[in-house]
């Protein structure tokens, strides 16, 4: 066979080539220290060193999740700790003012103005802030402050009850938070107590207010638990003369339990064993106009004598609700039309009552001022009634409802939060005047300060607990997370790693067999025919 010397030249280019390639693929393993440096190097071990490097970096990530649920946890925990300390010295001043055989009147003022020292710095503490700005008691709501209020006005928590989470592991996370709400205002009340609040939709401007209040006296309160009570203010004119004034209602029941009280404003109220104040100029409610349709509002009433025939009827409206009334009897007054609606076994009676209406032999009254819509009547009825037209009929526009002004709760509760706590205990020295009225009832607030404090630090303490055992978590999962990247790595090295003494034997071999070729071709490709003669 001839072989031309362009094949030659060919088959040693491209066997140099070959070699020459493995030569420098060799020298990049050995100077990245990588056996494999492409899927197609080793395709099985390409694809478990993506395995094997991916959950690295996911372990990696779980490590900074860690730091920042542990950084979050930490600042909570000095926080808690701050909280439980603070309530471990307002303890000591209750024991302290407890003596109160020993302490007078001007010293209850001194203690009382230390707690007050020690609510604003409390209110401080609840309403810590993360180096982010985040308040870290918020639940969810990190961007506004949880607790909000004064000792005069009582205390509102405004955040929710969540908990951000972090995940820490695969199947793990862990709570960097924890609700307000659960570590300081869902703390078990010794005794049965209140909470206050004004109504959102109150209307004084500036905004009337309402202390947290007291209760005077346990047993008149706990006999009236679990009821909630409504201070209700009404229209000046309820009383005579006209000035601002206030109804107390047991709410739910609309039950009247104060009616139209003068107000003043900071006056105590005392209702039910509990005594508030409502400070400000609350707005006003304004009267009820009732609606009124007359009979003869549009004609004179024709009266027959006798109604006897089924089917003589008509319909009154008084806001969504529609009644159908029957006459039947003997008729010369309007007096007789109102005795017949006003019938209770005709069924009337009480068609009128769902529908808020008195009759009168004037007409028809809807006492909440709600506008009454009569017509739908047979012709005999529309005559009796003095409608001109039957079906139509009359449609009242002398109605006003009535408005109530602006309204405070006082619900009954068996818990209270560790602020309000620290600001009864105030008030109650604040009140002490040396009788034995006020001595009595100093003794028994704080007899349940003591208590209420006793189960505030236990609310705290397990929050404590909570926040330890998670940071226990943390760092077992972060020791767990550095044994698993040990193994992880020393696999990886295993599979992805260069032997070093292998490659430097297969460079060298590579090397030679390289030099060996080329030597080779150098002298093959100077033969000749020529150089055989």
């Amino acid at each position: 066979m001839r072989i031309s010397s362009l094949q030659v030249f060919n088959i040693a280019d491209k066997n140099m080539a070959r070699i020459n390639s493995e030569v420098i693929r060799t020298q990049e393993q050995m100077s990245t220290g990588k056996r494999v440096l492409l899927p197609s190097d080793d395709p099985v071990a390409a694809t478990k060193i993506m395995q094997i490097t991916q959950e690295l970096e996911v372990r990696t990530q779980y490590g900074k999740n860690i730091d920042i649920a542990q950084n979050a946890l930490s600042l909570e925990e000095t926080a808690v700790s701050s909280v439980n300390s603070l309530i471990q010295r307002t303890q000591e001043l209750a024991v302290k003012a407890a003596n109160t055989a020993t302490l007078s009147v001007n010293d209850y003022k001194v203690i009382a103005a230390e707690v007050d020292e020690q609510l604003k710095e409390l209110l401080n503490m609840v309403n810590t802030k993360n180096a982010n700005g985040d308040f870290i008691f918020g639940g969810y709501k990190t961007g506004d402050m949880p607790f909000v209020g004064d000792a005069n006005s009582g205390f509102r928590y405004q955040g929710d009850e969540g908990q951000q989470y972090i995940k820490i592991a695969n199947n793990t996370q862990v709570a960097a938070t924890d609700s307000g709400k659960r570590a300081f205002v869902d703390v078990a009340s010794e005794t049965n107590t209140i909470s206050t609040y004004a109504s959102a939709t109150n209307r004084s401007s500036p905004a009337a207010t309402i202390n947290i209040g007291q209760v005077i006296d346990q047993q008149v309160f706990d006999d009236f638990y679990p009821a909630d009570m409504v201070i209700t203010f009404n229209a000046d004119d309820a009383v005579s003369p006209a000035r601002k004034n206030f109804t107390v209602t047991e709410r739910g029941s609309d039950r009247v339990l104060l009616a139209n009280q003068i107000f003043s404003s900071g006056d105590e109220i005392i209702i039910e064993g509990v005594a508030v104040r409502v400070s400000g100029s609350p707005a006003s409610g304004s009267a009820v106009v009732p609606a009124q349709f007359d009979f003869g509002a549009q004609a004179t009433p024709v009266l027959p004598a006798t109604i006897a025939a089924p089917g003589e009827t008509f319909t009154v409206r008084a806001g969504g609700r529609v009644e159908t009334f029957n006459l039947q009897g003997t008729f010369n007054t309007t007096t007789d039309i109102a005795a017949i609606l006003n019938d209770a076994p005709s069924g009337n009676a009480a068609k009128l009552s769902n529908l808020g209406v008195e009759v009168t032999s004037q007409g028809l009254t809807q006492v909440h001022g709600i506008e009454l819509e009569v017509g739908h009547a047979s012709l005999t009825v529309a005559g009796m009634l003095g409608i001109t037209d039957p079906v139509a009929g009359v449609v009242t526009n002398n109605g006003e409802p009535g408005q109530s002004g602006d309204r405070f709760f006082i619900d009954s509760s068996e818990k209270q939060d560790v602020l309000t706590t620290l600001a009864r205990f105030s008030e109650a020295m604040k009140r002490y005047d040396g009788s034995q009225t006020s001595h009595d009832q100093l003794s028994e607030a704080v007899a349940g300060t003591l208590a209420n404090l006793d189960n505030a630090q236990t609310s705290v303490l397990n929050v404590t607990a909570s926040i330890g055992a998670r940071l226990n978590t943390l760092e077992n999962t972060r020791s767990l997370h550095i044994d698993n990247d040990l193994v992880s790595r020393e696999v990886l090295s295993n599979i992805r790693d260069l032997d070093y003494a292998e490659a430097s034997t297969r460079l060298s071999q590579q090397t030679l067999i390289l030099q060996a070729t080329q030597q080779s071709f150098i002298r093959v490709s100077q033969l000749t025919l020529f150089a055989r003669l």
